[in-house]
């Protein structure tokens, strides 16, 4: 495998975290939009994203292959809870 190809099965691989973590940002910006002390949308995104891709290493990790249903699931659970921490939601 040569630096291309690693360079697109890695961007491959996070794609899903980064897409996720990106339109669950940009959701909650556009749900919650009064709220006061809220991270930047560039911040949430990085630490959505972020939080994606370390549940898509364990699952990849966990279950020996990348692409299973339940690594997808917890990658959505993840995205989430890492959303209504960085966004205060709790208050």
């Amino acid at each position: 495998m040569g630096p291309l190809d690693l360079l697109l099965h890695l961007l491959n691989f996070v794609a899903p975290a980064v897409f996720t973590g990106a339109g669950l940002a940009l959701l909650s910006h556009l749900l919650w939009r009064g709220k006061a002390a809220r991270l930047s949308l560039a911040s949430q995104v990085a630490i959505n994203s972020i939080a994606g891709i370390a549940v898509l290493a364990a699952g990849l990790w966990y279950f020996g292959r990348d692409g299973k249903m339940a690594t997808y699931a917890a990658l959505v659970l993840a995205c989430a809870a890492s959303q209504w921490v960085a966004g205060r939601h709790w208050r």
